[in-house]
């Protein structure tokens, strides 16, 4: 399975308001529950007055679009981190899954992916 490293290093954020954030910035994810609006965001892009914010992280894109029929594609990713003390913040959209790991598990994150047969490129183009 090919991952892709996005290039930039992304922060969680915790909001009050949608307007409190810029809606062009891309890549951007954005959950809202009755507790919280959480979005995640390049940390270069971050203007906003924020209720809570977590920075340093990396991501890992699955490539390509998933199915809805297939299953454990993040529980294995999920897993085989955990089992190397890595935490994950997961994302997943319409077409793929994105996983977040803390900058400074990066290198390990990435050597054990690659281990487990995970081919993993950089994002270009950026």
């Amino acid at each position: 399975m090919l991952l892709t490293v996005l290039p930039e290093e992304f922060s969680i954020i915790q909001i009050g308001y949608f307007s409190d954030i810029d809606l062009s910035i891309s890549p951007l994810f954005i959950g809202k529950t009755e507790e919280e609006i959480f979005v995640v965001l390049p940390t270069k892009d971050l203007t906003a007055a924020t209720l809570n914010r977590e920075d340093h992280w990396k991501v890992f894109k699955i490539e390509g679009v998933l199915d809805f029929s297939l299953v454990g594609i993040l529980a294995k990713l999920a897993t085989i981190l955990a089992e190397c003390s890595i935490s994950i913040f997961a994302v997943s959209t319409f077409n793929t899954d994105y996983i977040l790991v803390k900058t400074a598990d990066f290198e390990k994150a990435k050597q054990v992916l690659i281990q487990h047969d995970y081919q993993i490129t950089k994002e270009v183009g950026k």
